[in-house]
């Protein structure tokens, strides 16, 4: 019997995905039985552990540069075979008030999480399309379905996702190819252990389930969304935050 959202013999790439909520990405995916190719700009050596401790595969590439993009889906294709899945996570905040924000803290998060969502599914959907299969999830946010103060360049980039998300899937579904998002809430990274006590106790006391998410709450979610037991599941953006943005 085949086991529930069984990924065994796919191909996976995860961008991010040696630390926080992309490394659960990727030992998930593992998990289910995928290869998985863990790309990282920088930390080649946690990378490279991450790599072969589920049996994949690591390659360092910048999302934001299109050229990079197609060396990795090229490498991951050389070294795996066809690629099968991909999850776009990779993201960076650079977060203050918008009277303070400079030009560079808001092109390098448009860069790396709008520009670099685009970068890498162009290049990806390519063989996908000529395969007639595939399946992509990008990763959101709730900040970019509801806001936050300071984040105005990470919502930017989040609420951006939402619509090229939506547009994909409606341009690639009729050859296969699936595409849905994940919308975190806040969850136990690095990226959240730096937050204020009184901004931690008001996100709780607004989260229906009162706790801060896992990253592998999320994993769980992008290896359903992987699978064929989401086949019929494109253009879909998961909330997986606790009930926070209802």
């Amino acid at each position: 019997m085949t086991a529930f959202c069984s990924l065994e013999g796919k191909v996976a790439l995860v961008t991010g995905g040696s630390r926080g909520i992309g490394a659960a990405v990727s030992r998930e995916l593992a998990r289910g039985g995928a290869t998985v190719c863990v790309n990282y700009r920088a930390g080649g050596e946690v990378a490279s552990a991450l790599a072969e401790e589920i049996g994949g595969f690591a390659v360092a590439a910048d999302v934001a540069d299109p050229d990079q993009m197609t060396g990795l889906i090229e490498q991951t294709e050389a070294a795996l075979g066809p690629l099968d899945v991909l999850v776009a996570n990779a993201g960076i905040t650079r977060d203050t008030l918008i009277m303070r924000m400079t030009d560079e803290e808001w092109n390098d998060v448009i860069d790396t999480n709008l520009r670099g969502v685009f970068n890498t599914c162009r290049a990806a959907a390519r063989g996908m399309l000529r395969r007639r299969s595939g399946a992509i999830v990008t990763m959101t946010s709730v900040v970019g379905l509801h806001g936050n103060a300071g984040q105005t360049n990470y919502a930017a980039s989040k609420a951006g996702i939402v619509g090229f998300t939506k547009a994909l899937a409606k341009e690639l579904g009729s050859r296969g190819v699936r595409v849905n998002a994940i919308a975190p809430g806040y969850i136990s990274t690095g990226l959240t252990d730096v937050l204020p006590d009184e901004l931690r106790q008001l996100i709780l006391a607004n989260t229906p389930l009162g706790r801060l998410g896992d990253p592998e709450d999320v994993a769980g979610a992008v290896r359903f969304l992987c699978s064929d037991e989401a086949r019929f599941v494109t253009g879909a953006v998961l909330q997986v935050d606790g009930g926070l943005g209802m």
